[in-house]
């Protein structure tokens, strides 16, 4: 059979979302978009869906696909590149994966050494499950485990609601997410994840996409404000953010506490906050994916208050020195045509 490589266009988002959404079933990931979402998705801040995606064509059928997504901001004086994409299960083992997997990489030291020249990068993909193909196949391109994340999930039989009251010295107040805050969140959101595996600091460009999101629900997002000193100036202390991909079920998309209001059990009563306004609105679950390693101890927060684990895969990663990125670079690289 032949097939045909290109890039992503508008009009073949149809096409991705079935793929996708074939691959949610198939890999068991829970990620399911429609179309409107991954329009978005070429939307995003930064993002050339020329040089940044990639699709595979057997006729008129999307089978394969990929994306990158590159760090506009450094981590550990690292360029971190995400690696995104699949293949329909008849068309693995072929050596497409690997063929896919190099026009990514290409691709994305090409993007990140404009953006940072002279500069180490990692390449990030997700693995699936132990044993999943995925794996296997970074593996072979010389890439090792990372880390592991755990997708979790709770009902409202499930649900343990937090009962201990807030400290009212602090003049705490819980408010829903507004645009009149969104900067402050945005600030203390890089801040609370400076410390989490993998996060770079959002841009204002990138934070406003997420925030406008037609998945976003400022409606069911809180953040937390108080006083850090007693009478000093108000601040975003905590805060909830929160998604609907999936009709009636809302997903936690971020829980951030800056590092100075830590330890005093804001994040479990905001989020329980969050979870008891979803249930009383219809929602019929919540859920979200964590680091199984937080160094904050999120997992454990979550279990207490009644989420439990469905899943957990693997975050594989693969460093690249400046000097090798320099002779990948005089390398020749695939065009992409559509036919």
């Amino acid at each position: 059979m032949n097939l045909t490589f290109g890039w992503i266009r508008d009009e073949d988002i149809h096409a991705w979302a079935k793929l996708t959404n074939q691959l949610a079933l198939i890999d068991d990931s829970d990620e399911f978009y429609t179309a409107e979402d991954l329009l978005e998705e070429l939307l995003e801040p930064g993002l050339d869906p020329k040089l940044d995606t990639v699709a595979i064509w057997a006729a008129d059928e999307m089978i394969g696909y990929g994306q990158i997504r590159v760090g506009q901001q450094l981590r550990d004086e690292m360029c971190r590149v995400s690696l995104g994409g699949g293949l329909l299960p008849a068309f693995r083992r072929q050596g497409l994966g690997t063929k896919l997997l190099e026009i990514l990489e290409a691709r994305g030291i090409s993007k990140a050494t404009a953006l940072h020249p002279a500069t180490a990068l990692a390449f990030d993909m997700w693995g699936h499950s132990v044993g999943h193909g995925a794996g296997i196949l970074a593996e072979s391109m010389g890439y090792t485990v990372a880390r592991y994340f755990q997708d979790m999930e709770i009902t409202s039989e499930n649900f343990r609601q937090e009962t201990e009251n807030w400290n009212q010295t602090e003049n705490l107040r819980v408010l829903p997410f507004s645009e009149g805050y969104s900067e402050r969140v945005r600030v203390l959101d890089n801040e609370a994840f400076s410390d989490h595996w993998g996060s770079t600091p959002k841009t204002i460009d990138e934070w406003n996409a997420m925030t406008s999101a037609r998945t976003f629900s400022a409606e069911r997002s809180q953040i937390l404000v108080g006083e850090i000193e007693p009478n000093g100036p108000e601040q975003v202390l905590s805060y909830i953010l929160a998604s609907e991909w999936t009709p009636g079920e809302l997903y936690v998309a971020r829980v951030g506490t800056g590092r100075a209001s830590r330890g005093k059990g804001y994040a479990a009563k905001l989020l329980s906050s969050v979870v008891l306004n979803a249930f009383s609105h219809g929602y019929t679950k919540a859920d979200l994916s964590v680091d199984a390693q937080s160094p904050t101890g999120a997992v454990g927060l979550y279990q207490r208050l009644g989420f439990s684990v469905t899943r957990t895969g693997a975050m594989y990663r693969k460093i690249v020195s400046v000097k090798e990125i320099d002779s990948r670079m005089h390398a020749p690289s695939a065009t992409l045509e559509h036919g």
